[in-house]
């Protein structure tokens, strides 16, 4: 038995008050998937001995399976083994009793990874970096909205302190940070005890909209990790406090969506940032990174904007880019290069809603960036402002046409796994198709006698 294992059982033990523990794995949509198990199973699922459905991993957003997936159909829906990911024992206190999350990753029979598995995709791509000796350091930006749970659509939270509705924007509200203090203190004491690296939190643009930062971590699969367990803190503090926490891309039609930037260097083998040669503009090998970013973009939006909604967000003069594009300090563009000291030069990646699954996400970022670097990829002229009275590439402007850009794309080929491909393309068909069985209450009202 490993020290890591050891230490676990150990803990549970001085845990008496945990009686079960949650087994998951994340799916392609970000939830994470699994068993509520005793807590006498805990050897038997940190040893790799519990198993589940490859199926889990490609579920569509309603937990259902994808029709004509081959993992559930020709295979006779097998089971896959379930790996722990090493990452120690996470504390749960949220729920109605104690717990604890064990988060594990799929193995195939032999034990070899899953390919299917999102994290798995993100470790390749982590892989190809260390065969050159080379490391990303990555930290994450996450916005949410609070909201009230008890209306049928999205709606202000009711303040805590005050008593009142939020109705307004407050951007920066000291206030506003203040009066939900008890929560935000809450979700720092949670990401303590699970080791999220939570950094500063401020009031956002939109009505009970909040962001809270995660620090630089020189382990993307840790960063990632970290993203992941966030989204799943930030849910249950809320509920304990009696609000519902939403990462949708665009909850509200007429003010800010969710953005999640992601903020990454790279360093060599003697810690040395590879984007740093001392001077403003950075080394050419990040210019190399923005290339393959900027080259792979189109292609890789699904994985930015994976939803029905992820695509109401991507609209001009929204902070949320709409054209492949870079920039140094330009908040309108998709890629930004940030201010600040020569040594701390890094690049920020602005596309991707709080919606999307951050194994994805920081796939799709460090293989388009790596593939630059590797190729040599000019990204042309930086970008200031909107661009205007530029001819730009743009982005898919909607979820078929992303669907469609991802399934063919070259670039994407190099950097996801088939099995994951043909998965995630076939979920997304799925819940496209979903959708447009669905009319809309504003369809109805719109034409229904009036056409």
């Amino acid at each position: 038995m490993s020290d890591a294992i050891a230490d676990v059982l150990n803990w549970l033990e001085s845990r008496e008050d945990i009686q079960s523990l949650r087994a998951a794995v994340c799916d392609l949509n970000g939830i994470m998937r699994g068993k509520r198990i005793p807590v006498e199973q805990a050897r038997k699922a940190l040893e790799g001995k519990l198993r589940m459905p490859y199926s889990l991993i490609g579920l569509d957003i309603w937990g259902e399976d994808i029709e004509g997936n081959a993992q559930v159909f020709s295979t006779g829906d097998a089971d896959g083994l379930c790996q722990w990911t090493g990452r120690g024992i996470l504390p749960v206190n949220w729920t109605a009793h104690p717990t604890a999350l064990l988060p594990l990753w799929l193995a195939d029979e032999n034990g070899a990874p899953y390919l299917g598995d999102p994290r798995r995709a993100l470790a390749r791509v982590l892989d190809r970096y260390a065969a050159l000796g080379l490391t990303p350091v990555t930290a994450t930006e996450l916005e949410f909205y609070l909201v009230d749970p008890t209306s049928q659509r999205p709606v202000g939270p009711v303040s805590p302190i005050t008593g009142r509705r939020l109705d307004s924007d407050a951007a920066l509200s000291i206030d506003e940070i203040d009066d939900f203090e008890a929560f935000i203190h809450d979700v720092y004491e949670a990401c303590r005890m699970q080791g999220i690296p939570v950094d500063t939190a401020i009031a956002e643009n939109g009505v009970g909209q909040f962001e809270i930062n995660l620090n630089h971590v020189p382990d993307a699969l840790r960063a990632a990790d970290d993203a992941v367990l966030f989204k799943r803190t930030v849910k249950g503090i809320a509920r304990k406090h009696g609000f519902a926490a939403c990462f949708m891309a665009k909850p509200y039609g007429e003010r800010a969506g969710n953005g999640f930037h992601v903020h990454f260097s790279v360093i060599d083998r003697d810690g040395r940032n590879i984007f740093d040669d001392g001077s403003d503009q950075g080394a050419d090998t990040m210019r190399h990174a923005v290339g393959g970013l900027l080259a792979a973009m189109a292609e890789s939006t699904l994985v930015f904007a994976p939803h029905f909604n992820s695509y109401r967000r991507l609209r001009p003069r929204s902070y949320a880019p709409t054209a492949v594009a870079w920039g140094y300090e330009n908040r309108m563009v998709a890629i930004r290069i940030p201010g600040g000291p020569a040594a701390a030069r890094r690049i920020e990646h602005r596309v991707s809603g709080a919606d999307a699954n951050p194994y994805l996400v920081l796939a799709a970022i460090l293989g388009a960036a790596l593939v630059g670097i590797e190729k040599e990829l000019s990204p042309g002229e930086p970008t200031g402002g909107e661009g205007q009275g530029l001819t730009l590439a743009k982005l898919p402007p909607d979820w078929a046409s992303a669907i469609a850009s991802f399934e063919s794309g070259p670039l994407v080929a190099e950097i996801f796994p088939a099995t994951l491909r043909q998965s995630f393309v076939a979920c997304k068909r799925q819940e496209l198709n979903t959708f447009a069985l669905n009319v809309s209450d504003f369809e109805i009202e719109t034409y229904l006698e009036s056409v």
